[in-house]
């Protein structure tokens, strides 16, 4: 099957293509998008693949859904285009990188500047219908970011996995913890980030980790 993702991710995640469950998958999605309104738009869907290469990979945060507003989704977890309203998650994970490293809090909820230095914005699910959050769990598509997730794991070192509340913590047993630092934390809704979030300093612990082992720190 021929996966417009980018190359290194398709060497990496090669056997995944062809199994039975990708293909049924993507029929599914491909029916949901002639149906339905779907985000992110089709071009979109593997972005956090195009702007961080696997082979550049040093810092996994794990988002859960894409964005289900209009214009928000673009395939990076927790990121939106520029232009559009930087959503309540967001706002607080600006928050708190400016009480963690005293960084003025941006005027865009663009993340791409964070993915093109190694951070990889992976969705558990990868696409969501207008409006509906969650309206795609369950179709195939954790199968597939759990195994990038076990395939990061496996074949790279010193990598940190920023997991955010608890569906981000369960994959946890994905992870071999001796390889790789994992930073845990309630999710930064509105909902939760009082309760564990704000204060857990992320940022910070990512890049003293990543200068310890030698890496080039994340400008946040």
């Amino acid at each position: 099957m021929n996966v417009k993702i980018e190359s290194s991710w398709q060497e990496a995640l090669k056997d995944e293509f062809t199994k039975p469950y990708f293909k049924n998958l993507t029929e599914k999605i491909k029916d949901a998008y002639l149906q339905e309104v779907i985000y992110p738009h089709p071009k979109n869907i593997f972005n956090a693949f195009a702007f961080c290469p696997f082979g550049q990979v040093k810092v996994v945060i794990l988002g859960q859904d894409p964005y289900h507003g209009t214009g928000q989704a673009h395939g990076l977890s927790f990121s939106v285009p520029d232009g559009i309203k930087i959503p309540p998650s967001l706002q607080n994970i600006y928050k708190e990188l400016k009480s963690d490293i005293g960084k003025e809090i941006p005027p865009s909820g663009n993340l791409e500047h964070w993915a093109k230095q190694g951070v990889l914005l992976l969705n558990a699910t990868l696409t969501v219908r207008a409006g509906v959050a969650g309206s795609h769990q369950g179709l195939g598509w954790e199968t597939f970011t759990d195994t990038i997730i076990k395939t990061i794991s496996d074949q790279k070192e010193h990598i940190v996995f920023i997991l955010w509340g608890k569906y981000a913590e369960a994959k946890t047993n994905l992870i071999d913890k001796e390889k790789h630092l994992i930073i845990t934390s309630p999710h930064p809704s509105p909902f939760s980030a009082y309760t564990g979030f704000f204060g857990s300093k992320p940022f910070s612990k990512t890049n003293e980790y990543l200068e310890k082992h030698g890496l080039e720190k994340i400008e946040w």
